[in-house]
C-alpha cells in the first residue's frame, strides 16, 4: 500500500501537532508540579484552547 504525499504531508502534520500538544503539557506539569493550582489550570485551559486554533489552522492548511 503506497501513500501519497499529500497523505504523507497530513500525517506529518497532525503527529507534529499532537507532540506539541503533548509537549506543552507536560511543560505546564513540570512547571506548576502536582498540585496546578489557579494558573496551572488556566494554562491547561489554554492550551486546550491554543490546540483548538492549531488544529484549525492545520486543517485550513491542510485543504489548500
Amino acid at each position: 500500500m503506497e501513500i501519497d504525499a499529500e497523505m504523507r504531508r497530513k500525517i506529518v502534520v497532525s503527529i507534529v501537532s499532537v507532540g506539541a500538544f503533548f509537549a506543552v503539557f507536560v511543560g505546564i506539569g513540570v512547571t506548576f508540579g502536582p498540585d496546578l493550582g489557579n494558573d496551572g489550570g488556566l494554562a491547561l485551559v489554554g492550551a486546550v484552547a491554543l490546540f483548538i486554533v492549531v488544529m484549525a489552522l492545520a486543517g485550513v492548511f491542510l485543504d489548500e
